[in-house]
């Protein structure tokens, strides 16, 4: 009888299909964000209706502002979608794995990087471009005022990272640290780990 019901299945859906306007039309363009539904978990067999549904999100920007308009969003489209639907009870939000914004101090950053550049062979130190990892290096320093700068240090063997660069296949050959197959180079990249520690302190 599923006239008698409001399906969330049908609400998830259409909740998951609007959710995918935020980046794509509120979002300036030039502006980082990404918004991914990761899971949609409803309901256990075929012939019943479920009573709830549940979608998990990831969200990554550059900008906290961005975030919180995102955030925002979220909680407005669900909302409406819900309404839409005549949901007898309002959506539940939960956040966790909240990571926060890392920053580089540019004066820290500046001092850093020509340190390496003065202690390694040209060629070795190169300028990041943003990354949408999880961190959570920043929230010591965050909560003391204290200035920092992040690196990273490569661990591909050096020759199979140059062709891979060469070839423009470094992301499908270079495994990275989240792959199963992701194995450092222990040589050099311990050396040139303890190296960057000691040239930067």
């Amino acid at each position: 009888m599923p006239h008698n019901s409001v399906d969330p299945v049908v609400l998830a859906s259409s909740i998951v299909f609007k959710l995918q306007t935020i980046v794509s039309r509120e979002t300036r363009p030039g502006q980082f964000a990404v918004l991914t539904v990761g899971a949609v978990n409803a309901g256990s067999t075929a012939n019943i209706i479920p009573d709830r549904a549940q979608l998990l999100l990831n969200l990554r920007t550059y900008d906290p502002a961005l975030r919180q308009h995102v955030i925002d969003s979220i909680e407005r489209i669900v909302r409406g979608e819900c309404a839409a639907a005549g949901s007898p009870q309002e959506p539940d939000f939960e956040f966790y794995d909240q990571f926060p914004l890392t920053s580089n101090d540019a004066a820290s950053n500046e001092k850093v990087t020509k340190a390496f550049e003065e202690h390694f062979a040209d060629g070795q130190v190169y300028q990041a471009d943003p990354a949408t990892a999880s961190e959570d290096f920043s929230t010591i320093p965050d909560a003391f005022g204290v200035p920092y700068t992040y690196w990273t240090v490569g661990c591909a063997d050096p020759d199979a990272y140059r062709a891979a660069v060469a070839e423009g296949t470094v992301a499908s050959k270079i495994p990275a640290n989240h792959s199963s197959f992701f194995a450092p180079a222990i040589h050099p990249t311990l050396e040139t780990g303890t190296r960057a520690q000691v040239v930067a302190a």
